[in-house]
């Protein structure tokens, strides 16, 4: 389910809006695999024999029952996990009943890292590090979709909430910026991610 419009500020659109990769569930499918295929030995192996049927098959029955039950919490893990980039800020929200969550201005960003090994490349999965000014200081998000693009898009929000801070600032008498220094800071921030040039 998509992130709830509600929870949005006033003029706020949002990006990004990803569940976790499909590799979230490859744990609980493949032991879910494994214990209907332990099933299908077990029928067919102990043919004629009772007794060790009797008791791998009850084996058999708990694991794919259990199995069942990880992959079934698994699904509703990611479809109530949203990683969310709007235009103001980055938001993260899990919880099947029990909800936390994580919220982070795109002001206070100061850098965000990716990072995929080989496999994760191949299947177009990976992790995001966003390092912020807040208490945490660093925020790591698993299994998300396409990180180096999600890395991509949350520059380009950035920029787009300095520009827009930055034309809305106030001026003080005789007109002169009463925050010059914060707004050399954020043109700063903008010319080493290449939005400016020195020109």
């Amino acid at each position: 389910m998509p992130y709830p419009k509600k929870l949005l500020n006033d003029f706020e659109e949002v990006a990004v809006d990803l569940h976790p990769h499909w590799w979230h569930f490859a744990k609980p499918a493949v032991v879910l695999a494994a214990s209907i295929v332990l099933g299908i030995f077990t029928l067919t192996a102990t043919d004629g024999d009772t007794v060790p049927r009797t008791g791998l098959g009850w084996l058999t029955i708990v694991l794919i029952i259990g199995s069942a039950g990880w992959l079934l919490v698994a699904y509703g893990q990611w479809a109530t996990t949203n990683f969310v980039v709007t235009s103001d800020r980055i938001i993260f929200r899990s919880g099947v009943l029990a909800k936390s969550g994580v919220e982070i201005p795109l002001e206070r960003v100061n850098t965000v890292h990716f990072g995929q090994s080989i496999f994760e490349r191949v299947i177009g999965a990976g992790d995001l590090v966003i390092e912020s000014g807040g208490e945490e200081g660093q925020s790591k998000f698993t299994d998300i979709r396409q990180p180096d693009r999600v890395q991509k898009e949350i520059h380009v929000q950035m920029d787009r909430n300095e520009q827009r801070r930055f034309s809305g600032a106030s001026w003080g008498a005789g007109g002169s910026q009463t925050d010059v220094a914060t707004q050399l800071e954020k043109l700063e921030g903008m010319l080493e991610r290449g939005t400016l040039t020195q020109e």
